[in-house]
């Protein structure tokens, strides 16, 4: 009952906004879904968890997870779990750096201090990409297999949304929307690179 009532008053003083899932489905045309994009409302602050833990590794010759959300003022771990030495870099506008050669249980790490996409390479294998996208808001989440983010305790009522995919066909290779509850997107996107030099 206390409860109840600490909730209600919440709601009724001024300037206290409501909060609820918001849920966003992003899908193909043909219906097939997208994972791996990032969804976020970028007009919305509040403060940032930056304590992770927040990992991109190198595992089987390949970045792992191919995208990566994390907050303004983290600090990412690269560790190699490969038996190869890795050379990782970027040249992204938002954070460029370089982690010369490292080998197998070996890690370095990276704080990235604003907002932006962070593309990932490797200098020894030109197969390897991935993307580090860090936001300067609470709310934003990354979709699962089936296509599906869920930003928990977002505002209620109609927001803008940014949705974002490295190979989605739009500028910035985002879309902004507006949407509330429960929101399907549609997404151009092509087909990722066939990978190469695996060795």
């Amino acid at each position: 009952m206390r409860r109840w009532l600490i909730s209600l008053l919440t709601l009724m003083l001024p300037g206290v906004a409501a909060a609820a899932d918001l849920v966003v489905s992003v899908r193909t045309a043909a219906g097939a879904p997208v994972s791996d994009a990032v969804v976020s409302l970028p007009e919305v602050r509040g403060p940032l968890h930056a304590a992770g833990p927040y990992r991109m590794a190198q595992h089987d010759l390949q970045f792992d997870p191919f995208v990566l959300v994390a907050p303004v003022g983290a600090e990412v771990a690269f560790p190699n779990l490969d038996r190869v030495r890795h050379h990782v870099y970027s040249f992204s506008a938002a954070h460029p750096f370089e982690l010369k050669l490292y080998g197998r249980d070996e890690s370095r790490s990276v704080r990235f201090d604003k907002p932006g996409v962070i593309a990932l390479g490797c200098n020894i294998h030109d197969s390897m990409v991935a993307f580090i996208v860090v936001v300067d808001t609470p709310f934003a989440a990354k979709t699962d297999a089936a296509g599906v983010a869920v930003i928990h305790d977002a505002p209620t009522g109609v927001q803008a949304i940014r949705v974002w995919h490295p190979y989605l066909r739009a500028p910035g290779n985002a879309l902004a929307i507006r949407g509330a509850g429960r929101v399907a997107v549609t997404a151009d996107v092509r087909a990722p690179p066939a990978r190469r030099n695996l060795y």
